[in-house]
């Protein structure tokens, strides 16, 4: 267990509003088959917007709900699959976006795809609790509009585009925050099924045999889906073995948006009830890495969790990997 809280949360979406029926025309798809298939009814894209502004954005707002300044500042990890620019880290320009002191603040990043946010919360709750760092800023940013794959329509129409902030502080004494349990594993069987081949080493932007579409999205739904359905169960149970709780006691869980078909599962099969799970796939899509901090955050604003509750974050990544932290909030 460590003594960290989350003091302040934030979130930013792009203006423009993309309904899935306007995916539907722009991709030749039947009227309503993106929303009955990915359960997503709308989403937004940037429009004009960078990954580092959008972030600074959502830490504006998550410093203000902390009633923190720049200045205490003195860590920053960003937390996204996608990087603004290949060198330096998004953090470095977050912190020049926020016009934060040079020098205060540390900046990192951390890429796990979709579970980026949590391992960077794990990561900085560590460094804050032992007392390497006081005030620290995990930024997730997302913007996928080049990545979407037409070829591919249920991906195409399944992501959204949001940033979300969080900022964490060692609890102090008698107060009951605290980052309970992080589990994390890692099915590298299953790393062909979600894959940007571009982008690296492999297939370089200035290699000339690297195409567009390997810059593209590819995803084997099917195959997901029956992974996480196979692993998903029995790492949930060795968690809340670790954590000390029961499914029964979580006052909130937060899972990374991930697909329909994928969040039904927590109900169907794993054991949580319908009012235990905070949803807002329709409206929002799957924002990647921005996915579980920007549902965390829209819970808070609903109060939908308060100071004491026990809240689980849970999701997938590519990879695969399965990831789950749970926190006295």
């Amino acid at each position: 267990m460590l003594p960290i809280t989350i003091v302040g949360l934030g979130s930013y979406l792009p203006a423009r509003v993309v309904a899935s029926a306007e995916l539907e025309v722009a991709l030749g798809l039947p009227p309503g088959w993106a929303e009955q298939t990915t359960g997503v009814r709308e989403r937004r894209y940037a429009a004009g917007e960078t990954s580092a502004g959008m972030a600074a954005e959502a830490a504006r707002r998550a410093l203000a709900a902390a009633g923190r300044d720049l200045g205490e500042l003195d860590l920053i990890v960003g937390a996204s699959s996608g990087p603004q620019q290949a060198i330096p880290c998004t953090a470095a320009l977050v912190q020049r976006e926020l016009g934060a002191p040079d020098g205060r603040s540390a900046c990192f990043d951390v890429n796990a795809t979709c579970l980026s946010f949590l391992f960077a919360l794990q990561s900085a709750a560590h460094m804050v609790a032992a007392g390497a760092y006081s005030c620290a800023l995990i930024v997730s940013s997302e913007i996928g509009t080049h990545s979407r794959n037409p070829a591919e329509p249920e991906g195409a129409t399944l992501f959204g585009d949001a940033a979300a902030a969080a900022v964490i502080t060692r609890t102090p004494q008698g107060e009951p925050g605290a980052l309970q349990c992080a589990k994390f594993a890692t099915y590298g069987s299953g790393a062909g099924l979600t894959s940007i081949l571009g982008g690296g080493t492999l297939h370089h932007p200035n290699d000339p045999a690297t195409t567009p579409e390997m810059n593209r999205f590819h995803m084997h739904g099917p195959g997901l889906l029956r992974l996480a359905a196979r692993t998903l169960g029995p790492f949930l149970d060795a968690f809340f073995a670790e954590a000390g709780w029961a499914r029964e006691e979580i006052d909130l869980l937060v899972p990374h948006q991930a697909s329909r078909n994928g969040l039904g599962l927590l109900t169907a099969r794993l054991g949580f009830r319908p009012e235990q799970v905070f949803l807002n796939l329709a409206e929002r899509g799957n924002c990647i890495a921005a996915s579980l901090p920007l549902a965390l955050a829209e819970a808070a604003a609903q109060g939908r969790v308060g100071r004491g509750d026990r809240v689980v974050l849970l999701g997938t990544g590519a990879g695969m990997t399965i990831g789950a932290v749970g926190l006295t909030f």
